[in-house]
């Protein structure tokens, strides 16, 4: 895609604050103060993208509410990775017909990855007429514009048309309250894992501006916020579509030198383009976590073939190493699918082979979900849910005896970690992440949220550290 196809022009940002200033003088006319529900499921892009649907609608006069109940409008921003979500998302729609048949002004929006999907577009116009307004990530910038004709009009409005994609600046924002915080680097993924719909939910892969880029990051180091996450389906292909040689370690560099008190984060990363330029830029970085989440999916090659992944288990091997001999310490996380069509039992042994080998600090584990639409979801996949079963439970039993082990070994020691919140603990009320992201649990008055602390370990489990502040 050529790049003025891919920037929405400001003219059109623009538009949509006026469209904006139109919906809350509506309200303003009738002397209402409206109340949005805003619910995100699924991972941190689409909490980014929650995040600028609700800066919309605080610009439109909306405050926010946790009762669909009383909200004026309810708004469903939606996952399709995995089959569990998308029923909750369902099960939340027919819920919400409750809501609506004692409020029939309530508005009723489905959003996000799984709107996008011809199927479920389909479904929702025939079977969940209650729901006024669908829309995909494609048409998020385009949220005021599409809101107002469903004011306008009284109809119900659908924008799932198949686009590429594109890139809006300038949206407004509200972030969570805290010390975390989300920047989106890039859009899109051109990958195509044989198991995943996500391509063709979000469209190619496409690139901010570094300009933009540095500057959020620089106002929210500015605005307080110690834990910067950059996000992007692939963070590694950062910057292929600028053609301007500058790509994601770069990026990283640039970040770097922005002063302040504060760590970086960056999901996913695919193996394939993991460099060893990456983990250099890493290892001198003084603002880059020493962590890395590099999703490896199985240590088998053939299955590897199978899922469009486009590396070896050797290669993802040497890349693991590489990465911990620039960085002693590096704290590793993976995702992980067992049960992949036509997938044998040695073969998730070979997975379950690669977890040993490498010693992963923490994994995100899952039962492969077949994703309609998708190349994986047509192969044949004799093996019963039972048995896959056994072996995901294998792959769990590996992994958690590991990560206790792993956090057995820091009781005693002092760590430095970032308290980012209460716990809900009574023994220990805070919570807080060391720089590779590890949970503590701590005592101490939260009025500690927000500062770094020196921490000593006095407890552990599997999933978890428990301190107190030196």
């Amino acid at each position: 895609m050529k790049r003025e196809e891919v920037i929405v022009p400001r003219e059109e940002i623009a538009r949509q604050g006026e469209f904006q200033e139109r919906i809350k003088a509506m309200f303003a006319a009738r002397g209402a103060h409206p109340l949005a529900r805003v619910e995100t499921f699924g991972c941190q892009q689409n909490v980014a993208d929650g995040q600028r649907i609700m800066g919309m609608l605080e610009e439109m006069g909306f405050a926010f509410t946790e009762d669909p109940g009383e909200a004026d409008l309810v708004l469903l921003n939606t996952c399709a990775v995995r089959e569990h979500a998308e029923q909750r998302v369902f099960g939340n729609l027919g819920i919400l017909t409750h809501s609506k048949r004692e409020n029939p002004e309530q508005v009723i929006i489905l959003c996000g990855c799984m709107a996008q999907e011809a199927r479920v577009a389909k479904r929702v116009k025939e079977s969940y007429r209650h729901v006024d307004l669908v829309f995909g990530p494609q048409a998020l910038w385009r949220f005021p514009e599409l809101l107002w004709q469903v004011y306008e009009t009284r109809k119900r409005v659908f924008s799932t048309a198949e686009e590429h994609g594109s890139i809006a600046e300038g949206l407004p924002v509200v972030r969570e309250r805290g010390v975390k915080a989300w920047v989106s680097v890039m859009y899109g993924c051109n990958n195509f894992c044989s198991y995943c719909i996500v391509p063709y939910v979000r469209g190619r892969e496409r690139s901010r501006e570094p300009a933009a880029v540095l500057a959020e990051v620089r106002e929210l180091v500015e605005a307080g916020y110690r834990d910067i996450t950059l996000l992007g389906q692939n963070v590694n292909s950062y910057g292929n579509d600028l053609d301007t040689g500058y790509h994601f370690p770069d990026l990283l560099e640039d970040i770097d030198r922005i002063p302040g008190d504060y760590w970086i984060r960056f999901m996913s990363s695919h193996p394939k383009d993991a460099t060893p330029r990456l983990f250099d830029v890493m290892a001198k970085c003084a603002h880059v976590a020493k962590q890395l989440h590099l999703p490896f999916q199985s240590g088998n090659n053939r299955v590897l073939e199978e899922m469009n992944r486009r590396y070896t288990r050797e290669k993802y091997l040497e890349l693991i190493q590489h990465a911990r001999d620039r960085m002693p310490g590096l704290v590793v996380t993976s995702d992980v699918i067992i049960g992949f069509p036509g997938e044998t039992e040695a073969e998730a042994m070979d997975t379950v082979s690669l977890v040993e080998e490498v010693g992963f600090d923490a994994l995100f584990t899952f039962i492969y979900s077949p994703r309609p639409g998708t190349r994986a979801a047509e192969l044949p996949d004799p093996a019963p849910r039972e048995e896959k079963q056994k072996w995901f439970d294998r792959l769990l039993e590996v992994q958690n005896r590991h990560s206790a082990e792993v956090h057995a070994g820091y009781v005693g020691k002092t760590v430095r970690v970032l308290v980012d919140g209460e716990s809900g603990d009574g023994d220990f009320p805070l919570s807080s992440r060391t720089e590779g992201n590890r949970l503590v649990r701590l005592k101490g008055d939260k009025a500690l949220i927000g500062r770094f602390l020196d921490v000593r370990v006095t407890g552990s489990n599997t999933w978890a550290l428990y301190g107190e502040p030196v």
